[in-house]
């Protein structure tokens, strides 16, 4: 095994003709130099029966099963043993249930690391959004509720514009704390899976060298969906109309649907840029080539997880809104029709929830990605038992006398 922190040479998947970094299987055992050892004084054929309680005469010992590939056999007719668990998944391709599992899993048991790395990234984003939406952003336009349906549609026009201006900051910050989340949680988990302790310093140590790839990765795919989109919706926006604009809903629809395809289909590119030390083309290559045949499978999974973390998201921040609008503007104005002009009571209030919602749901978002990318290893390329080895288990191989960890 190298000492990348994919844990096994990348690139190694069936449909690659077996290449060297893929376990092969062991040979079977020889059953003739076996089978020259037994006694010559064998019971003639047909003189087997089966057990009644009367004596059955010996026979020749029975072989052990073949070991394919170095996983351990089990014995008896209880089928193979339990996979090995050295940390917080077992070393199988995995279910559903499983990645969330060992999501919440990696929080609980690193609860310090991981918390230390989203309360830190989460306060000071919010504290950096919090200062931008108070002294730099401008005020939203005002909507006069008697307008006429000329000026309704260019006051929409205005505040439409107004809010992507206003979210444009925050998009740049929130792009920032993800990017630095991302990087740290992915060696934490990746420790977690060998059963290793990490602390912070551990984790931005590994992290460090690969964040100037990673960020150029996390610009590159919003660019490249926000382009398809531009060139679907276009044409449209040229051409004017009613025509126009079926042809704008037609063609971004069309455009949506492919977003959407692209974004799973690299939606591994991250852990294989991070974990396997790959370039940025060379990480979009790889996550390509592990979701190839599970695209469903993995698109459900990270549309599971995107509503499990809105729903976790959306418990926590609403008591807070509620709470941030009451102490600043009163509840009376949620109804008045007016807009409202917030001050720090609100600003503050709604940023403690956005940090406690933050700390809850990146772990699972990143722990979900990870282990999507390590299941599909261990699916296509038999990753698990390269973790074993690296975990020290028992028969999987001979000790390794270095460190595998991610990083080492």
């Amino acid at each position: 095994m190298n000492e990348s922190p994919g844990w096994a040479s990348p690139g190694s998947a069936p449909s690659d003709r077996q290449k060297p970094g893929v376990p092969r299987p062991a040979e079977p055992t020889d059953q003739s130099d076996a089978a020259s050892k037994w006694s010559k004084e064998q019971p003639p054929a047909g003189q087997w029966s089966a057990p009644s309680g009367q004596n059955t005469p010996p026979g020749p010992p029975q072989q052990p099963a073949p070991n394919w590939g170095g996983r351990p056999q089990g014995g008896g007719w209880g089928g193979p043993p339990p996979a090995a668990k050295p940390g917080v998944i077992p070393l199988r391709p995995l279910g559903v249930g499983e990645i969330l599992d060992g999501a919440v899993s990696t929080l609980r048991a690193h609860w310090r690391t991981v918390l230390g790395i989203t309360v830190t990234v989460a306060v000071i984003t919010q504290i950096c959004d919090i200062l931008i939406q108070r002294y730099l952003l401008p005020a939203p336009p005002e909507v006069d509720p008697n307008a006429t349906p000329a000026e309704a549609l260019s006051q929409s026009v205005d505040v439409m514009q107004s809010t992507l201006i206003n979210s444009a900051p925050t998009f740049a910050i929130t792009l920032i704390g993800t990017l630095f989340t991302i990087a740290l949680l992915t060696m934490v988990i990746s420790r977690s899976v060998l059963g290793r302790p990490v602390t912070l310093a551990d984790a931005w140590r590994e992290a460090k060298p690969r964040l100037p790839q990673l960020l150029g990765l996390t610009l590159l795919l919003p660019l490249m969906a926000s382009a398809i989109m531009t060139v679907g919706i276009l044409p449209g926006l040229l051409l004017g109309g009613g025509v126009g604009t079926a042809l704008s809903l037609l063609l971004g629809l069309a455009a949506f649907v492919v977003v959407v395809w692209l974004m799973i289909r690299f939606s591994l590119a991250s852990p294989a840029l991070m974990l396997e030390r790959q370039s940025i083309m060379k990480s979009l290559s790889r996550s390509a080539k592990l979701v190839s045949g599970a695209w469903w499978r993995i698109f459900g999974i990270m549309l599971l997880t995107a509503l499990l973390t809105f729903i976790v998201a959306m418990i926590i921040a609403v008591p807070f809104g509620l709470i941030a609008y009451a102490a600043d503007d009163g509840l009376d104005g949620l109804f008045s029709g007016r807009t409202p002009e917030f001050g720090w009571p609100f600003l503050i209030i709604t940023g403690i929830g956005a940090v406690i919602a933050s700390s809850i749901t990146y772990p699972i978002s990143a722990g979900v990605s990870v282990l999507l990318y390590v299941d599909q290893r261990i699916r296509r390329e038999a990753l698990d038992l390269e973790l074993a080895r690296a975990a020290g288990i028992p028969g999987y191989g001979p000790e390794q006398p270095t460190d595998n960890t991610p990083g080492s």
